[in-house]
């Protein structure tokens, strides 16, 4: 479902572990790593489709996550030119995702990525909280700080989960207290 102004409707997928760890998938063939993340279907919910795609890319069911918190509206991000397929109607320039924070409550031993004929990761691995904005491919680097950052405030007002804060708050205030 891509929209009037060329963003492709997406749901994007935060899973933590009991540490506070974060799920980074690598995708098929490729040195790319990434949040689950994929499209919505026509008639399908964002909650649906993160779903859908939580057991198209991890091998997770809904009774093997709680979900935490979703991001509050749509966060955008634009595709490289070079990416984006100009002979293709209609035309896509980039990503609307709202994104879920789920928390594993099922065994470790439940993340299988490759149980499906076309699995979209064939490695993962846990990543610090914040870590991942600095892997994940440029043009996404923004809207991966935005998600985050969103959903680490909505779980720690709600008590649900103790995460550490932000490194560029860390600088901000090693530089209020230098003056």
């Amino acid at each position: 479902m891509i929209d009037t102004h060329g963003f492709r409707a997406n749901v994007g997928i935060v899973l933590l572990n009991d540490e506070g760890r974060v799920f980074w998938g690598r995708r098929v063939g490729m040195d790319g790593w990434q949040f689950p993340q994929g499209g919505i279907k026509p008639q399908e919910t964002p909650e649906q489709a993160m779903f859908r795609e939580l057991w198209e890319e991890t091998g997770l069911e809904p009774e093997h996550v709680e979900v935490l918190a979703s991001t509050r509206r749509w966060l955008r991000y634009r595709l490289p030119r070079k990416f984006i397929r100009y002979n293709q109607r209609p035309v896509c320039i980039g990503q609307k995702q709202i994104w879920f924070m789920l928390r594993l409550t099922a065994d470790e031993a439940k993340l299988d990525v490759g149980h499906t004929e076309t699995p979209e990761f064939d490695d993962w691995c846990w990543l610090d909280y914040w870590e991942p904005i600095e892997r994940v491919v440029a043009f996404k680097r923004n809207v991966y700080r935005r998600a985050l950052d969103e959903l680490a405030q909505s779980v720690v007002r709600d008590r649900a989960v103790a995460l550490p804060e932000p490194p560029w708050q860390d600088a901000s205030r090693a530089a209020q207290g230098s003056g």
